[in-house]
């Protein structure tokens, strides 16, 4: 990403044609769109922030703030899909909290939204042909309801909300009132039309079952439950004489031509093509309501807005006061001021102002306290920020000396605004088009052109002033020069070039064969640059009034060019979509805009930075040298495209304006930390006076002096006449007061005999008194002394009684102690047996855990997919029984007094049964705190026979494979033997067995390691297994206890909704009875229990954690114990084979020699032979060789006695050793060696008998 960033800080402008276009956030925050952004605006302390829409975002359609104020959403046309972004103004900053971008019903875009009162629900309503009107519970991006609301085409204005139903909706449109309810899934028509079809504009809720309806013949209409109950007609107070009206309304309509912006008051531009007829412009037409606790506020036709109050007593509402738009006096024509419709008006939260909109992009306000003081006449509105642009800002500049931006609008109007303070300093409206404005670097003069000429005009203090014309029609394009000293007008596709000091024209560039859209000056004005439609950019020398360089591309328009600081490189952007940088007469470079169409283009004049602006209203900041690739960062700011782009000297801020008639001024940063350029001299705060207007202030001055002393002499002698009236006045005073003295003196010498009459005859009485209270006191003590003679008495006789009390039960405690130790003992044996029932019940019961946890994972399926419909089925429930308890109330109103009585007698009932409720909640605790300690006791005795389980499981496995061992040495014994026997008589196949011994080995070792592979990976199968189960369990517990506590909490609820509906003809009482389920219900309790669940909940886990981990510890000390002998066996195992293989190999080697010496005994043999005759040859050889194979067997016998007393011995150590590994706790066998079968070691035995 690029290095350059920029930073909105404040806007100038409106979009008036976004429906619900303001809303107040607080009482000093409004909200309104401008641009591509939703302003935030604080009207006190004059700051903007901005929540900007989505990024490719075509423009917003229409806005809704949820009543509680907390969630704005906006309706927009993103790449041609239609969204809704759903913002949380209560971040700082908003973020987006919803996008409902994906819908299965066919949409174009949405034309007007509405929140439900607890901001829970959204609807919104879709453009015709579709005019779908949506139901969204939009949190969970969920469509409750669908239905077309209209299946003629006719356009729809607006939707709402019942302020106190959710349920109940209202959308008006051409021909169409409509009141709709939700329930069962759909939206369902409650109302139905009498008379004739007007055209509906707008619509208001007054209560919960009255709405004022506005129409566009000037008719007011009052529903009452979809029925009318009153209906009046706005009349226009101040008509104007014949044809003057109609050209001033036809004038006022016609004045501005608004952008090809999607309008969502399709009324407006379609009623405005009807002004012909005089019938329609004497009506004035209805297009915002907006409600107030004392009635409602409309607007009443061009430039007026009504306020009307209820009668008391009854359903009709009276015109109060008229509020209208004030004449501009700055306007070309200050009646157009007063001629714009109001589209939309806001009460703030305390209903201290109104502000509103109008179709001219405007903001007006006014305090609803001075239309009180302003009896009889109309109050006037006041402009909320100041005048702001209604159409295409076409012109852009700023200066050096003033920070100053200069703007000219096709609304005829040229407007300077201060981007230090953020605010307008002149403003002045003309009566032909200005295109184009350039402001000159003093800040003291701007050249405009218009449709008919060039003015050079004066900025004075409060005026725009002309004082040279050129006769150059519909200059489209003008610029100063950096130096001032000279100014570049075009006319066509001639540059026209002029100079400031004798305005006059110097030199006319001629070249182009195209309208010229764009020129600029290198920094020392010794060179221009244009470029035009024509595809040529132009390098003009200025001394000469030639041509010094041309770029050519016919294929290209060019929009917007600008030359590098050092004036060396040009560039250029147009209708191809690239950015061409251009030096001598050849394009260096061509960077592509990636399907959009540049529109304008600045470098700052440092030379680090660009900016380019788009046709769909993006600005890219990108870093200079250009990149390579797609580096730049690219910001949502203009509705429509970009028509002028600028930097200030400084390059501390962008300004940009846009065919939306807003103005954007940013901050510009760069983050690679370089020197920025700072100001040598401050902005200057000179202005221009004209000599007549000094004058002119002069002789007004004097007259005013002049006037001031008058009025002096005449305040002198006023107040000499007054002084002597007072002094008069103030004898007769003296003269009463004095008279009236000595008479309040003789009183008061009456009062004083009067008062020490009295006080003697009081002092006499307290003596009496005095006297009177002795007495009685003796009296008194006598009587409190024979009291307590017997008081004490008592007290004695009740302390030998108490002793004996405490006697008694100390002998009930002793027998007590005695029978609990019994039953001590019976509980325990009782549950001991209970124990080992469970133990049997336990196997059963996991079974049954498993499948109740799959039933459980079907039931919670259903009950989520349950829970909307069993929601929505108890709210149509309660929407009858509140009808019906209506209907009831209505019958019943005559009986109310004598209910009244029975209420009373009742409430008080209802106390003292709810004291006993808390006495019988205090019982309930105690017991389920007893219930709670006797589970866990329970819970433990259950893990303790799980242990005792496994411990139990673990040792029959050890036995088991400890026999198998046994089993399998035993055959290994009748192998050893059945080897022997072969080995006695066969000797030469010896070596193919042990080649067979050789595999059998190798095979029995991978045999081996592959089994302990599998043993540890059971192992660790198994304890996660039980990890698992253990989780699950607990996991079931909690949810059954939150089932528990759910149950409990909706029949409390159910309870106390039903005793608030007793309350429903009584609002106050209503009110807080729900305030306080709400606090009940939603904040505290809920709160409290889910922490003290969790606080439990927790710490059971850490015990059983801990007790888990310590049984881990010690597994795995086994394990490697374990481990230990099986490699010490494994070793031992290899060690005797090693030796069996050597015994082996000593076996052949006997067997070599042996063979050999029979071969020398049979050589000798054939050699007797031949020396004797045959006949004795015969039976001397018939004697020989058994007596030769008689010594061969007795060598072979011995060998085999040898081997097979080493294997018995073998074998008896080896039984040795399995009888002391039985002994050892915890072993486990070596598995996996494959040895012969017992059918073969049955076999060897025979043999071995034999």
């Amino acid at each position: 990403m690029s290095t350059v960033v920029a930073q909105s800080l404040h806007v100038f402008g409106l979009r008036s044609h976004v429906a619900n276009n303001i809303f107040f956030f607080d009482e000093q925050i409004i909200i309104f769109p401008a641009g591509n952004h939703c302003v935030k605006y604080n009207v006190d302390q004059k700051w903007q922030k901005f929540i900007a829409g989505s990024d490719k975002s075509q423009g917003m359609l229409t806005l809704s703030i949820s009543p509680n104020r907390r969630y704005l959403a906006i309706s927009e046309v993103v790449q041609e899909k239609p969204t809704i972004t759903i913002y949380e103004l209560s971040c700082i900053p908003c973020r987006k909290r919803k996008v409902l971008n994906n819908f299965e019903f066919s949409v174009q875009r949405f034309t007007s939204m509405a929140f439900s009162p607890d901001s829970k629900y959204l609807l919104t309503q879709t453009s015709p042909p579709e005019s779908n009107l949506v139901y969204w519970l939009w949190e969970k991006q969920k469509v409750m309801a669908i239905i077309r609301a209209d299946t003629q085409n006719n356009p729809i204005y607006q939707v709402s909300i019942n302020p106190q139903d959710n349920t109940q909706v209202c959308i008006t449109g051409n021909g169409m009132f409509k009141l709709l309810r939700f329930a069962e899934g759909t939206l369902k028509q409650t109302n139905f039309q009498r008379g004739e079809p007007q055209n509906y504009l707008a619509h208001a809720w007054l209560s919960e079952d009255k709405i004022i309806v506005g129409t566009d013949t000037g008719k007011l209409f009052l529903f009452e439950s979809g029925d009318q109950r009153w209906e009046t007609n706005i009349m226009v107070k101040e008509p104007t004489s014949g044809s003057k009206s109609l050209d001033a309304i036809q004038e006022s309509e016609s004045l501005v031509e608004f952008p090809p912006v999607s309008s969502p008051l399709p009324s407006y531009q379609q009623m405005v093509t009807f002004t012909t007829q005089i019938n329609q412009l004497a009506m004035p037409r209805v297009f915002a309501i907006v409600a107030y606790s004392k009635g409602f506020a409309c607007s009443a036709g061009p430039g007026r807005v009504l306020l009307f109050e209820k009668i008391e007593d009854k359903d009709v509402y009276r015109e109060s006061r008229e509020i209208r738009i004030p004449v501009d006096p700055r306007s070309n024509d200050p009646s157009q001021s007063d001629k714009q419709d109001v589209l939309c008006m806001c009460f703030s939260p305390s209903e201290e102002t109104l502000i509103a909109s109008t179709s001219k992009n405007q903001l007006y306000t006014i305090t609803m306290s001075l239309t009180e003081i302003s009896k009889g006449e109309a109050a006037h509105f006041e402009y909320l920020l100041y005048p702001l642009h209604s159409a295409s800002i076409t012109g852009l500049s700023t200066c050096i000396r003033k920070p100053l931006i200069a703007t000219c609008s096709l609304d005829r109007s040229i407007r300077l605004w201060n981007y230090e303070s953020n605010t307008l300093e002149l403003f002045k409206e003309y009566q032909e088009e200005a295109y184009t404005i350039s402001l000159h670097p003093s800040g003291h003069y701007i050249v405009v052109g218009f449709a008919d000429k060039l003015r050079l005009m004066n900025l004075l203090i409060d005026d725009i002033r002309p004082f040279k014309e050129y006769s150059v029609r519909g200059c489209k394009e003008c610029s100063f020069s950096n130096g001032g000293h000279l100014f570049a007008a075009v006319n066509g596709n001639v540059i026209h070039i002029f100079t400031t000091t004798s305005l006059e024209n110097i030199t006319n560039l001629k070249g182009h064969t195209g309208k010229i859209h764009s020129v600029a000056w290198n920094a020392d004005d010794s060179k221009l640059i244009s470029g035009g439609t024509d595809g040529a950019v132009y390098e003009w020398n200025l001394s000469s009034g030639k041509r010094e360089t041309e770029c050519v591309l016919k294929s290209c328009s060019y929009n917007c060019v600008t030359i590098s600081p050092d004036a060396k490189i040009i560039f250029a952007v147009g209708s191809d979509q690239t950015l061409k940088e251009i030096a001598d007469s050849s394009i260096l470079r061509e960077m592509s805009a990636f399907d959009v169409i540049y529109t304008a283009i600045v470098i700052s004049h440092s030379g680090r930075m660009m900016f380019v602006g788009t046709s769909v209203g993006t600005i890219r900041a990108m870093k200079y040298p250009l990149p390579l690739q797609k580096e730049f960062n690219e910001y949502q700011a203009h509705a429509g495209p970009i028509t002028k782009m600028l930097l200030t000297f400084d390059d501390q801020y962008l300004l940009t304006a846009s065919e939306d008639g807003c103005l954007f001024t940013w901050k510009v940063f760069d983050k690679d930390g370089r020197i920025k350029r700072e100001r040598e001299v401050g902005f200057a705060e000179e202005v221009l006076v004209t000599k007549s207007d000094m004058e002119e202030k002069a002789q007004l001055m004097l007259e005013l002096k002049t006037r001031v002393e008058e009025l002096k002499m005449e305040n002198e002698y006023q107040l000499r006449l007054k002084d002597m009236n007072y002094s008069e006045k103030i004898k007769e005073l003296t003269d009463k007061f004095i008279q009236e003295m000595e008479s309040l003196k003789t009183k008061n010498q009456v009062l004083k005999t009067d008062k020490e009459k009295q006080d003697i005859y009081h002092h006499q009485r307290i003596e009496e008194l005095i006297s009177k209270q002795s007495q009685e006191l003796q009296d008194l003590e006598c009587c409190n002394n024979q009291k307590l003679l017997l008081e004490y008495e008592k007290y004695q006789e009740l302390q030998l009684k108490s002793q004996r009390m405490q006697e008694e039960y100390e002998k009930q405690l002793r027998d007590n102690d005695e029978t609990k130790s019994q039953t001590l003992e019976e509980l325990t044996e009782f549950y001991e047996a209970k124990l080992q029932e469970k133990s049997s019940l336990l196997e059963e019961a996991q079974e049954d855990v498993r499948q109740q946890l799959r039933e459980f994972e079907e039931t919670k399926k259903q009950i989520e997919e349950d829970e909307d419909r069993e929601i929505q089925d108890i709210k149509t429930k309660y929407e009858k029984k509140l009808r019906d308890e209506k209907e009831s109330n209505l019958r019943l109103k005559g009986e109310t007094g004598i209910m009244r009585k029975k209420f009373s007698s009742l409430q008080k009932e209802i106390e003292e049964r709810t004291s006993d409720i808390e006495i019988l909640k205090g019982e309930q605790v105690k017991l389920q705190g007893v219930i709670k300690s006797l589970e866990k006791d329970i819970q433990g005795l259950k893990r303790e026979i799980q242990e005792r389980d496994e411990t139990i499981q673990d040792k029959e496995k050890r036995i088991y494979d400890l026999k198998k061992k046994n089993q399998e040495l035993e055959k290994f014994k009748f192998v050893l033997d059945y080897k022997i026997k072969e080995l006695k008589k066969q000797i030469e196949p010896r070596e193919n067995e042990i080649k067979v011994m050789k595999e059998q080995i190798q095979e029995m070792e991978a045999e081996l390691e592959r089994f302990h592979k599998q043993n540890t990976q059971l192992e660790l199968n198994i304890t996660e297994l039980w990890h698992k189960l253990r989780a699950t369990d607990q996991e079931m517990r909690k949810e059954r206890q939150k089932e528990r506590d759910l149950e409990a909490l909706v029949r409390r609820f159910k309870t106390d909704l039903h005793n608030c509906v007793a309350y429903i003809q009584e609002p106050h009482l209503l009110k807080e009875k729900i305030r306080g389920l709400f606090e009940n219900y939603v904040q505290r309790a809920d709160m409290v229990e889910i922490a003290g669940l969790t606080t439990d909940l927790q710490l059971e886990y850490a015990r059983q954690r801990e007790h888990l981990e310590r049984n881990l510890a010690t597994l795995k000390k086994k394990v490697v114990k374990e481990g230990k002998l099986h490699r010490t066996d494994y070793v031992r195992i290899m060690q005797e084979n090693v030796s069996l293989i050597k015994e082996i190999n000593e076996l052949r080697r006997e067997l070599k020699l042996t063979r050999s010496q029979i071969y020398d005994l049979e050589a000798a043999l054939k050699l007797s032979k031949k020396m004797q005759p045959q006949e004795v040859s015969e039976t001397v050889s018939g004697r020989d060789l058994p007596s030769a194979t008689t010594t061969m067997r007795l060598n072979e016998q011995e060998e085999t006695g040898r081997i097979i007393e080493m294997q018995r011995l073998e074998i008896q150590r080896l039984r040795d050793q399995i009888q002391e590994q039985e002994q050892v706790p915890g072993f486990h066998t070596i598995a996996g060696i494959r040895l012969p079968s017992l059918a073969d070691s049955d076999v060897d035995l025979e043999v071995k008998t034999k």
